[in-house]
């Protein structure tokens, strides 16, 4: 099976091939440069594996939570690439592939948790699950680190992981009762990781059609606010508003 993942969500650009069992990966920190560096990473993929879009049996899309540029730009690339090629589609959270990334370290039990901006995470719970894979114990939410509350297992270790943990560190292990064995809050998802979450929908044939692919934000707050609205303007002004990278061009 070849499955091509593709993974935006956060300052990490990501993109990862399911290959004869294993997954090969680009990845790189692109910050606010997504919509430039994208497809060069899959074209650069795709020329290094030998691999054709048409030999493709399905495509992975990193869905968030995560900026709302950066899933848009992951979920827009693989669903015009699905409907292209008419292939099948998994959207994968940015929370568990941060979870999977700390169960293949090692780990047993994951926190989860990404800076949201605007003073709040993106944070879930996982456990390693059959198979090795991140399952998720709640479901992931979006709230202030300051407002968490969670019911989590007393007396087992767990991990944390992601860029929520290194802003609001002291704040989480207060809400949350924890105190991690071990702590990375620089960590991003990787596609990588997304590809192996994935594998089990394609297999039992619960993957889905290129335009029921959708994005998970979570936060149901949209409208920006007029300070928001004129730092948009001034991003789009330095290229930071261009067009997401066009499938069609692979």
């Amino acid at each position: 099976m070849r499955l091509l993942a593709v993974d935006t969500a956060t300052e990490a650009c990501s993109v990862a091939l399911w290959l004869d069992g294993e997954a090969v990966e680009r990845y790189e920190v692109a910050g606010r440069t997504h919509t430039e560096r994208l497809l060069p990473l899959v074209q650069q993929l795709l020329a290094e594996t030998g691999v054709r879009p048409a030999q493709l049996d399905g495509l992975v899309a990193g869905i968030g939570p995560g900026s709302f540029a950066g899933v848009r730009i992951a979920v827009g690339f693989v669903k015009g690439l699905a409907l292209a090629l008419d292939r099948p589609v998994v959207g994968v959270s940015s929370l568990a592939m941060l979870a999977q990334g700390a169960i293949e370290a090692g780990a047993e039990r994951v926190m989860a948790c990404i800076d949201a901006r605007m003073s709040e995470v993106y944070w879930g719970a996982y456990e390693r699950g059959p198979g090795g894979l991140a399952r998720a114990l709640l479901p992931d939410r979006v709230m202030p680190p300051g407002a968490i509350e969670a019911d989590l297992v007393a007396g087992v270790v767990w991990v944390a992981a992601g860029t929520g943990w290194g802003t609001y560190e002291a704040l989480l292990k207060q809400r949350l009762k924890i105190e991690p064995s071990f702590i990375d809050g620089q960590a991003l998802p990787h596609a990588a990781a997304a590809l192996r979450l994935a594998l089990p929908a394609f297999a039992s044939g619960q993957a889905l059609s290129g335009d029921e692919l959708a994005p998970a934000y979570l936060r149901d707050r949209v409208a920006l606010t007029l300070v928001e609205q004129q730092a948009a303007r001034a991003a789009k002004a330095d290229g930071a508003g261009s067009e997401p990278a066009n499938p069609a061009n692979i």
